[in-house]
Formats: structure tokens, sequence, C-alpha cells
């Protein structure tokens, strides 16, 4: 047993799972003393560069929870993945919004693939600037959403002044975002918000069919 008063160490991916989680985590390790820590010895980058290769392959090969057809190196949210100072792999994401609900759950895929790849040591952190765009969003995704009869985003607005606050109703006609079931201009908004807050409802005014549309960020 655990020594009264001795550390119980709980790794901080499981503080995005829950409180349900880190106790569960607690509970196991109190099973016996906590292992010796051995300083990590810092991987050479070019030593170990095939290492490295397979860390990122394994981090851009998760899938984004909300939109399964799209990676996180697709969607654009991985940011980097290197070598930290104390051996461990740091991976930097970038959520699509502040306080995305899929962020706890991108984190802690994005450790269990690299833990399957053979790395022990894995760290992931979360970086907001710049912040995320759609323009981010690969021309392979872009291709996977128009499969999956979500409408791909269009060029992002990038204002350098104050944007400013319009009142308007949101049910238009849109000719700019074409319905990716039968590929017609005319659509209208149902709804601005879908399953998530990244995406909008949509319906084609030529087949009637409703869809989703990844809105422009």
């Amino acid at each position: 047993m655990t020594r009264p008063g001795a550390a119980v160490t709980v790794p901080a991916a499981l503080f995005d799972a829950g409180l349900d989680a880190v106790l569960a985590e607690a509970a196991r390790d109190t099973g016996g003393p906590a292992p010796r820590a051995v300083p990590a010895e810092v991987p050479d980058a070019g030593a170990d560069g095939d290492g490295l290769e397979r860390a990122r392959a394994a981090a851009a090969a998760v899938r984004d929870p909300e939109l399964p057809m799209l990676t996180l190196a697709d969607l654009g949210v991985l940011r980097s993945v290197a070598y930290a100072g104390d051996g461990a792999v740091e991976v930097a994401l970038t959520p699509t919004y502040s306080g995305c609900p899929a962020l706890a759950e991108m984190r802690a895929e994005t450790v269990r693939a690299l833990h399957e790849a053979g790395f022990p040591e894995v760290r992931v952190v979360t970086v907001l600037d710049p912040p995320w765009s759609t323009d981010w969003i690969s021309e392979a995704g872009r291709r996977a959403l128009a499969e999956h009869h979500i409408a791909p985003p269009g060029p992002a607005p990038h204002p350098s002044d104050p944007v400013p606050l319009t009142l308007s109703p949101t049910r238009t006609a849109a000719p700019g975002v074409a319905c990716p079931l039968c590929g017609a201009g005319r659509t209208e908004e149902i709804s601005r918000f879908s399953a998530t807050s990244c995406r909008a409802l949509r319906r084609c005014l030529a087949c009637r069919e409703p869809f989703e549309h990844v809105k422009e960020i």
C-alpha cells in the first residue's frame, strides 16, 4: 500500500476525461508503491528521425470525434509533433474554437495512438494562437466531407478591422453553398447550429434535401 501522505501520480490527460476517471485512476495507483522516477534520455532528432516520423504518422491518423471521416491532420488541428526536452513526444493541437468539447477526446485518442505506436511518454499541449481556421482543412478533407454529404466550407473571412454586428434573418438563400447531394447552387439555412457548433443545417432549394455545412471560420 502507498505510505500515508505519499503523492499519487495521475496522468494529466485524465483530467479532461472527468472526475470519475481521475478518481478511478488514482485508486488503481494506490494499489502498490509508486515507481521510481528515472530521468529520460532525450532522443536526438537526427538519430531518431524514423521514430519521430512514426509518431507524426500515428498522431496524424487519429480521427476527429465529431467528423470521423476526417483525421486530425485533415481537419488541420494537428499543429506539430516533436520531442520535448525531457524526452517525451509532445503533440500540439489547436481546437476548432476555444472551449470545443471534442478537445478532451482528441487528446485522449492521440495519447492512446502514440502509446500503441510504442511511445510511452506522450504529452498533448493546446495551442490557441494563431486560432484555427477552416482554411486549414486539407483538400483531401474537403473531398471526404462532400463524399459524406457535408458541404465543405468556402474561404474563411479574414477581416483586418473590427467585425460589425449585423442583426438579420439567418434563413437566407446562399448561392455560394452548393448542395452536396445534387450539386445545385441555391440552398437556404434552416438552423445556424447543427450537430456541432461548427456546422449549420441547410436545405437545397432544388432537391429539397437537408444537409450539413461546415461554417467558415
